[in-house]
C-alpha cells in the first residue's frame, strides 16, 4: 500500500486506481471498523440521512460511493426503487451479500465520475463518505445534480470541518492517531484509515459542498451539523426549471 502522501503526489487517474485498491483490501473488515472507530455513531448518522429522505416510498432513489450497501438497502426496505453504485468490487461483494427477497437494491459497478444512468433518472441522490474521496469534487458533484430529477433531493452525509479550532484539533488528532490504529488492529494497514485525515485536509467540507451546491442553482440548501461540525449533511434541491 503506497503511503498516504503519495494519493495526493499522484495524478487523478492514479489517485482514483489507488483509493480503489484500498478499498477493496478493507472490504471484508469495512463495517467492523466503522463500528469501532465511530462508537457505532455511523449508524446514528446515517439514519439522520436516511430521515431527511422521508417519503421516499415508490420513489427512484440513487446511492453513490455506496460501500456495503448500508443506505441503498435502507432506501429499499422503505419502499424505493434502489440503485446503488460503486468502483470497489470488493465494497460490491458485501453489498449483494446483504440483498434478499424482501429488501432488494440494483448494485452496479461503476465510476461515480461517470455514472451510467441518463439525466434527470433520480428523485433522490444519496451519498456517503464518498464525495471526498473523489479525484474531484466539483465535477463529481456535477454528476450527482446531471442524474436528479427537477424537484429532485440530494444528501451527502460525510465528515466535517469543526468550526471551532479547539475542536477541530481534537478531531483531526483523533483521526490522526486513534484511527490508524483501528485499521492496522482490524486491516492490518494503518495507511488505509491515515487516509481519511488526508482526503478531510483535500475537501472543503460542508461550508464548500454547501457553495457548489448554489452554484448549482440547487434550492432550500441546507447544512445539518453533527456534533459540532465532525459530520455533517447538506441537503439541496433540484429546481424545477
Amino acid at each position: 500500500m503506497p503511503s498516504v502522501n503519495s494519493y495526493y503526489g499522484a495524478s487523478r487517474n492514479e489517485r482514483a486506481t489507488r483509493v480503489k485498491g484500498l478499498f477493496n483490501q478493507i472490504a471484508p473488515r469495512y463495517d467492523l471498523v466503522n463500528d469501532v472507530q465511530s462508537l457505532g455513531l455511523h449508524r446514528y448518522w446515517k439514519r439522520k440521512l436516511l430521515s431527511l429522505a422521508h417519503p421516499i416510498e415508490g420513489k427512484s432513489a440513487l446511492d453513490v460511493c455506496c460501500g456495503t450497501g448500508d443506505i441503498a438497502l435502507a432506501l429499499a426496505k422503505k419502499g424505493a426503487d434502489v440503485s446503488g453504485v460503486d468502483f470497489s468490487a470488493g465494497m460490491l461483494e458485501k453489498a449483494r451479500q446483504r440483498n434478499s427477497a424482501l429488501v432488494k437494491a440494483n448494485f452496479i459497478e461503476a465510476d461515480a465520475m461517470n455514472l451510467p444512468f441518463s439525466d434527470q433518472s433520480f428523485d433522490l441522490v444519496t451519498i456517503a463518505y464518498g464525495l471526498r474521496n473523489l479525484t474531484d469534487f466539483e465535477s463529481g458533484l456535477r454528476e450527482l445534480y446531471r442524474v436528479l430529477k427537477p424537484q429532485g433531493k440530494l444528501l451527502i452525509l460525510d465528515f466535517g470541518k469543526p468550526e471551532n479550532l479547539l475542536w477541530r484539533r481534537l478531531y483531526f488528532g483523533y483521526l490522526a492517531w486513534m484511527v490508524p490504529v483501528f485499521g492496522k488492529v482490524f486491516c492490518s494497514d494503518a495507511a488505509a484509515y491515515s487516509y481519511i485525515l488526508e482526503s478531510l485536509k483535500h475537501y472543503p467540507a460542508q461550508q464548500g459542498v454547501a457553495r457548489s451546491m448554489d452554484s448549482l442553482g440547487m434550492t432550500s440548501t441546507k447544512i445539518h451539523s453533527i456534533l459540532g461540525g465532525v459530520m455533517s449533511i447538506n441537503e439541496g434541491i433540484r429546481s424545477a426549471s
